[in-house]
């Protein structure tokens, strides 16, 4: 992935720099915490996760408040997510975030708390049953979006700031095809005020994106059936300003019958 030649290149440093950090209790803690956090490394690199993180749940003991700590606490956090225990993993981001506001990690941290909330596949499961990233619930890709900001902001310079940026232009896309899919159910069940709102809402929130071609025409047809004549033309006259060849009426095809983003 884009940021792991970043992650072993901070982890050398670590090694590095343990003994800068503050001082563990004494220096049995600390030969103790470095030989558990080479192991660990090992561990790591040869696959054997849960192993690497119960070691470096023990180094970050042995060895509080050193630089040492933070990396295994991170370690133990990447870990976690590739594992599929991203509950566990974002604890284990969220404690580092709360008790290093200083770190010189911190950017990957953030960075780190927006992958794992970051939905950028469904898996095997998704896959074979034709579920669509926007059909589910996006909460995860909210607090991703939130993540990938606050790392930009604070940290525009970081070597994580271009992948997040172009990660928060992905999810803006499909926070608003999530959106799009809930107008265009409500539009096939006869919901027309509620697929109306719906499809204001991702115009609203979501102007600039793909999907909003579809909100048109979802507005379009909820008007037409509410019998609301001057909203129907007004959002009409914008569908043909903006996308004058639009399938949807350059086809005559109905809002629902084939989304936009079904290529097949």
């Amino acid at each position: 992935m884009l940021w792991r030649p970043a992650l072993m290149a901070l982890l050398a440093l670590t090694l590095q720099l343990a003994g800068c950090g503050s001082t563990p209790k004494d220096e049995g803690a600390a030969t103790t915490a470095e030989r558990l956090y080479k192991e660990a490394l090992e561990d790591m690199e040869s696959g054997s996760y849960e192993r690497a993180i119960k070691s470096f749940e023990r180094v970050e003991g042995l060895a509080a408040g050193s630089l040492l700590a933070q990396q295994a606490l991170l370690n133990a956090a990447y870990l976690s997510w590739r594992s599929g225990e991203k509950a566990q993993a974002l604890a284990a981001v969220e404690r580092f975030i709360k008790l290093n506001p200083s770190s010189p990690a911190l950017d990957y941290a953030l960075y780190l708390r927006g992958i794992i909330n970051f939905n950028d596949n469904l898996g095997l499961l998704g896959s074979l049953a034709g579920q669509d990233l926007a059909e589910r619930d996006q909460r995860a890709s909210r607090d991703a979006f939130q993540a990938f900001k606050q790392l930009v902001d604070q940290f525009p310079a970081s070597g994580y700031a271009a992948d997040a940026r172009l990660r928060m232009g992905h999810i803006v896309n499909t926070l608003a095809s999530y959106e799009v899919h809930v107008a265009r159910y409500y539009l096939r069940r006869g919901a027309y005020v509620a697929a109306a709102n719906r499809a204001q809402g991702a115009l609203s929130e979501f102007p600039q994106t793909a999907a909003a071609e579809e909100a048109l025409t979802i507005l379009v047809q909820s008007y037409a059936k509410l019998e609301l004549t001057a909203l129907r033309d007004d959002a009409e006259r914008v569908l043909r300003l903006n996308y004058p060849n639009s399938v949807f009426l350059n086809d005559g095809k109905v809002a629902g019958s084939k989304p936009w983003w079904k290529l097949w």
